[in-house]
């Protein structure tokens, strides 16, 4: 089974790359590409993203016939597919960062800036903090309701639909922690950095059958 982790310019790709070879099955193949050619023939697809919103669909649009590719793998074929950061905020709909920018619309909803009640938690959102699961999914089995997981970002993803979010992290506010629909899981968390729990949910990807 091939999974790529698509380069496009933005992204921890170093160690998403380590975690993902670190829960590799003997089957499992982990490659880090541009590629759009191993990307359509990838098994599985992972789209990392670090920074700003618009930048991140900036520098996605900017490699030739990558959305296309994305749209065609996991929309009209159904591959497995993981949203990490940015990534996962690319789903959306939009992103209000810098103005509005279009999204995959894959997740309906809007990306926007995070604004605690309380005045003593700053922007960003960063460090270790709780994940609480609110939908059953194959790749939080075995993640228990103690979990907390490594988070590094100023917006979030409000979902249109509650069915289509996973699970949730509180900064002042429920903040969406995952999202998911069909053959398409996101974390705003990082599962590269986030030890124990984030392997768990890797290694489910990796095995995980929608």
């Amino acid at each position: 089974m091939r999974t790529v982790i698509v380069d496009y310019g933005s992204g921890n790709l170093h160690s998403a790359a380590k975690a993902f070879e670190r829960m590799a099955g003997p089957s499992d193949r982990i490659s880090v590409t541009d590629d759009i050619v191993e990307i359509a023939a990838a098994d599985r697809i992972v789209l990392p993203g670090v920074g700003a919103y618009a930048d991140c669909r900036a520098g996605l649009m900017k490699v030739e016939g990558l959305y296309e590719t994305l749209q065609d793998a996991v929309i009209d074929k159904g591959r497995p597919f993981l949203g990490i950061c940015v990534g996962m905020q690319l789903m959306a709909t939009l992103g209000e960062e810098h103005g509005e920018t279009p999204g995959f619309d894959w997740i309906q909803g809007r990306v926007t800036a995070i604004r605690p009640n309380d005045p003593a938690l700053k922007v960003p959102h960063m460090g270790w903090n709780d994940l609480t699961r609110v939908a059953d999914h194959p790749v939080f089995d075995g993640i228990g309701p103690g979990a907390y997981c490594y988070y590094v970002h100023s917006y979030h993803l409000k979902t249109d639909r509650p069915d289509q979010c996973l699970a949730q992290v509180d900064y002042g506010e429920a903040l969406t922690a995952a999202v998911g629909r069909d053959n398409m899981v996101g974390t705003q968390f990082h599962p590269e950095k986030s030890q124990a729990a984030g392997l768990r949910l890797i290694s489910n990807f990796l095995s995980w059958k929608p």
